[in-house]
């Protein structure tokens, strides 16, 4: 992570409306919380949803615990994400497969030096959630979207620790 370019990262699910919206969110106000210089946005592997806001559940189960998604609007991954962004954090091993499939058609449209992008499971480093997947809440129960936002908020602390790390090794 560079002290003067904000670090990039791209929380990505299949619709863009429940899992990545509120990965998104949450993320960031972690990154904020501890001043990291941190740019979160989100996309889905899908264009099920163009521009529409985050599911009305996830917002409802959000905002109860302080994070408002009511600004954000679904958009799909595109092969500019893999030139933009540092780091895309797939909810689940479906979306880290598209993630990676997507990835080589990038490789093959621009230089190899070009990708800057890692992916990685957004539940890499999570000590509680360990290389787990983040179970799609859409067709399910309230319970299904407390677990999405137990499992973002668990995630995302690891992974300000590991910016937080990469940070103090890059001054």
């Amino acid at each position: 992570m560079s002290s003067k370019m904000p670090y990039k990262v791209l929380c990505v699910c299949l619709g863009n409306i429940c899992r990545s919206p509120t990965a998104e969110v949450v993320l960031r106000h972690y990154c904020d919380e501890n001043r990291l210089n941190v740019l979160v946005d989100s996309a889905g592997t899908s264009n099920y949803h163009p521009n529409k806001a985050p599911d009305e559940r996830s917002q409802k189960h959000a905002l109860k615990r302080g994070f408002d998604l009511s600004r954000l609007r679904a958009r799909q991954l595109t092969i500019n994400d893999f030139l933009e962004f540092d780091l895309i954090l797939a909810m689940d091993h479906q979306n880290f497969d598209d993630i990676q499939q997507l990835m080589k058609k990038a490789m093959h449209q621009y230089e190899p030096h070009c990708i800057k992008a890692k992916i990685a499971l957004m539940s890499e480093h999570d000590t509680q959630y360990p290389q787990q997947a983040l179970p799609d809440p859409y067709y399910g129960e309230a319970d299904g979207f407390e677990r999405v936002l137990d499992q973002c908020e668990s995630s995302s602390l690891a992974w300000v620790n590991v910016f937080q790390q990469q940070s103090n090794t890059n001054y």
